[in-house]
């Protein structure tokens, strides 16, 4: 990956067509990050656009792996609206630290791991390798309002 793209993720962004949403409320008791000292924790995101689910249901149900791959990259692009906030910038972001991934998963759906690279492969398109990053994914029986994947963050930066 070019070394500009690295340097500036806003217009890697761009590149591969894609536009950062702007941080809908939160629906409960939280906030969308934190800042402390040079870490950025990033509270759970789910595939919303304009405050409302783009997939609903369970991967290995309603879903599909690929449209369960596709809700984890809506809730990534969420992702990184939240922490170009409390960063101040994406070109601010040294490293995405860990991710922490749920899949509402139907019984006997195991692919939880194929779904979370979804998110995965977008931060590392993004941010290449500061995108790289160790991770943990969960099937889930349930998550908020009924979406099939939520994801969280730790990301250090500048």
């Amino acid at each position: 990956m070019p070394e500009t793209a690295l340097a500036n993720p806003e217009a890697k962004l761009k590149e591969l067509g894609l536009t950062l949403p702007s941080l809908p409320k939160p629906v409960a008791a939280y906030v969308h990050a934190v800042k402390s000292g040079n870490l950025v924790f990033v509270a759970g995101q789910i595939p919303t656009r304009e405050g409302k689910p783009v997939f609903t249901g369970k991967v290995g149900k309603e879903l599909t792996l690929e449209q369960g791959k596709e809700a984890a990259r809506i809730a990534a692009l969420n992702v990184l609206a939240a922490l170009k906030d409390a960063a101040g910038g994406l070109e601010k972001v040294q490293r995405i630290v860990r991710t922490n991934n749920y899949v509402a998963a139907a019984p006997g759906f195991t692919d939880v791991h194929l779904v979370a690279n979804g998110a995965s492969e977008l931060f590392q398109q993004v941010l290449g390798e500061r995108g790289r990053h160790s991770r943990v994914t969960i099937g889930a029986a349930e998550l908020p309002l009924n979406v099939p994947f939520e994801v969280d963050v730790v990301a250090e930066v500048k």
